[in-house]
């Protein structure tokens, strides 16, 4: 006999299959008129242990043994604050293993959210080697193939983040096989694996597949601040999909349950919708909604940082005041004194970890500076690198050899700093006093917290393994966050990590924007900038606009541009600038705090495609209600049109306003109707960038063609 449970939020509905012989399984997935019924085959939970295999040899997440013999053993709903919950429970008689999958809906978002939980309740210890938070079939309508789905998932590098790639699962990446004739599941996969701390360093936790065919599409984010794994396969009865945190495999992670103990998996998120876009949409309401509440979630005051192109890290009485003045005349909210304000000899890298200010840098002390930024109607910020010490630092003598990641009992160096563990008192407690003290002493405000190590597979210190080690410190990270926030409520937290290389959702859950890139060519930001708000929201995405004096009026602009569908973020050296060029930067600000509510309610396109590195054209979409925000950058100095694709207004005439940057000449456009293609052309002969927006015409008769410029 067959039980099935039917469960959702009236938007997204799963059905749950199990039996006496057969493991619990999701047996279909409905949302958005969509339905995809997936075939017997794959547990719902899989669990890899060293006494108990795959029941086929092969690296995957996985057809587990204890997966396909754990047996239904109870389930409970629940319904929480803005949503409901399920738990299902899974007892696996061999190990005396109990498994409970947590999932949870938002209440109106076709999204979920998965955990797992392994107990041992049996008599001998287990030793775990992966535990997936989820794993599903792709599904389909009465049949099921892998090769009608595309897979969209992103390269990043430091300087070179978010560079998305689209391709076919039909061909290389699965061909056909004929397992069927074997009989036996394949035993490949098409896996992407992060590994230390650098979440998003090399490639992203958030992906998607979608079928033109099914008019369906899975997006989901591994919500994990270090190292993690998600994989695409195919078996006999279809392809499927698996989410996981560190496995034994990939991170050198196992963990030893001892009879009563428990581990708990990293959370999965999950979205089902018409197509790719869509279902990043599901995947950018569910992050708005499941964010740390804090007052600069709705406040997001614009921030001047003294680092990119500008000060460098050398900052100094003498070079801050005048920028100082500069920022509060354009109407800067923040000032963020960056890299090098403890810093007495000129070599601060490798002495960073006491966090005091520098005496020689500021001769009248960094309180005078800190005033004036006060006085100019500005929060303070400092430039903070929390979890390394110097190896000259006087914390690397102060701080016991345990309070730091080791391997074989000698701490991990990298690039001339020792990481912090922060499982351990003393290094935590290092980190909380040098907070509370500069938020004491001088009132900041704001932390940058950069990241600019990885430290590698983890510390053997009084752990089961490397990688068990390492998911610790992980944890105890978000933890240590979570406590600043609880004494600091209005404390403004920048996630940075060395440039978006840890710009996962455990981190941006919790702080409250992110810097995107380190990178200092404003022509190569619009792809970074375009690709952002995939894997961050809009009003998180911290953009660099950084304009310098010697740059031309349109450069200038296209630099501001960059930024201002996101959270806004400027330097350069402002105090240097002619009139013409500041009063640019103040209408860029102005236009910035303008626009806070459009990105609070927001969700991103991309009207001229996924950007690529080296297209000469860039477009960035956000659909707002009413309306739609577009940022255009031509990176060429030569004629040419960019065709925007803008299904949301087809049949109607539509005004398209410049609201950035309106003192510099207007770009022509030119409205098809009836196919929904807006074309817009830079006439200048030279670089340049616009913000538009978009609306329907006042009108309701639809012109073919027609053409709405700003006057």
């Amino acid at each position: 006999m067959t039980d099935r449970l039917t469960w959702g939020n009236g938007t997204l509905t799963l059905e749950l299959e199990w039996s006496a012989e057969s493991a619990p399984r999701i047996a279909a997935a409905q949302a958005h008129g969509i339905r995809l019924e997936m075939p017997a085959g794959l547990p719902l939970a899989e669990v890899l242990a060293v006494g108990q295999g795959h029941s086929l040899a092969n690296d995957r997440l996985v057809h587990t043994a204890i997966g396909h013999e754990a047996r239904y053993a109870g389930h409970q709903e629940t319904v929480t604050d803005g949503g409901r919950e399920l738990r299902v429970q899974l007892a696996h008689p061999g190990t005396g293993l109990t498994i409970e999958v947590l999932l949870g809906l938002l209440d109106g978002r076709s999204v979920v959210r998965s955990t797992v939980t392994v107990t041992n309740d049996g008599p001998e210890a287990v030793v775990l080697r992966s535990v997936p938070s989820l794993s599903l079939y792709l599904g389909g309508n009465g049949h099921s193939s892998i090769r009608e789905w595309d897979v969209y998932h992103a390269l990043s590098d430091w300087l070179g983040e978010g560079r998305w790639i689209t391709e076919p699962l039909n061909g290389v990446r699965f061909p056909r096989l004929e397992q069927h004739l074997t009989n036996h599941n394949p035993r490949g996969e098409f896996s992407v694996i992060s590994t230390g701390t650098w979440s998003t360093g090399k490639h992203l936790p958030v992906a998607a597949v979608s079928s033109s065919v099914l008019g369906a599409a899975w997006a989901w984010q591994v919500e994990h601040n270090g190292a993690w794994r998600w994989e695409i396969g195919e078996d006999t009865a279809s392809g499927y999909l698996a989410f996981s945190g560190p496995t034994d495999t990939d991170h050198q992670w196992t963990e030893v349950l001892a009879p009563a103990e428990r581990f708990t998996t990293v959370p999965v998120t999950v979205a089902l919708a018409p197509d790719f876009t869509a279902a990043l949409a599901e995947l950018t309401e569910y992050r708005r909604a499941s964010r740390r509440p804090h007052p600069d979630n709705v406040a997001m005051p614009v921030i001047f940082n003294d680092y990119m192109n500008t000060l460098n890290g050398d900052p100094t009485t003498e070079k801050l005041l005048p920028l100082i003045a500069a920022a509060a005349r354009v109407g800067a909210e923040v000032f963020c004194i960056d890299a090098g304000w403890y810093d007495d000899s000129g070599e601060w890298w490798d002495t960073v970890g006491e966090w005091k200010p520098s005496t020689t840098r500021f001769p009248g002390g960094m309180g005078e500076v800190i005033d004036r930024i006060r006085e100019s109607g500005m929060v303070p910020g400092l430039w903070l690198e929390p979890e390394v010490v110097g190896v000259n630092s006087p914390m690397a003598e102060r701080l016991p050899d345990d309070a730091f990641l080791q391997r074989n009992g000698i701490r991990l160096v990298e690039h001339q700093r020792y990481h912090l563990d922060l499982r351990h008192l003393a290094a935590r407690a290092h980190l909380d006093e040098v907070v509370d003290r500069l938020v004491e002493e001088f009132g900041i405000g704001f932390f940058k917290l950069d990241y600019n190590i990885d430290p590698g597979p983890g510390t053997d210190r009084d752990t089961d393994s490397v990688g068990a080690g390492l998911l610790a410190h992980n944890r105890a990270h978000l933890a240590w966050l979570d406590g600043v926030l609880d004494r600091h409520p209005g404390l403004i937290l920048e996630n940075c990590a060395s440039g978006a290389m840890r710009a996962d959702f455990a981190m941006l859950s919790r702080l409250q924007l992110q810097s995107t890139s380190d990178q200092q060519d404003f022509l190569k930001f619009p792809p970074i900038a375009a690709a952002a708000p995939a894997q961050i929201l809009p009003e998180q995405a911290a953009n660099w606009a950084y304009p310098q004096p010697e740059m031309s009026e349109e450069e200038v602009a296209f630099c501001l541009a960059t930024g201002l569908l996101g959270r806004y973020y400027v330097s350069g050296h402002l105090g240097r600038m002619d009139e013409s060029r500041l009063a640019l930067v103040a209408d860029a600000v102005a236009v910035a705090k303008g626009l806070r509510a459009d990105l609070l309610a927001s969700t991103p396109f991309w009207p001229a495609g996924r950007p690529r590195w080296d297209d000469r054209w860039v477009a960035l979409g956000l659909d707002v209600p009413g309306a739609a925000l577009v940022t255009v950058w031509d990176r060429a100095a030569t004629d040419g049109e960019i065709r925007l694709q803008l299904p949301r207004f087809a049949g109607e005439d539509i005004a398209v306003t410049t609201i950035f940057p309106r003192s510099l000449p207007e770009w022509a456009t030119h409205w098809n109707a009836e196919t929904g293609e807006l074309r817009v052309s830079n006439p200048a002969d030279e670089v340049g960038a616009r913000v538009l927006r978009i609306q329907a015409a006042p009108t309701t008769a639809a012109a073919t063609h027609s053409a709405t410029r700003t006057q």
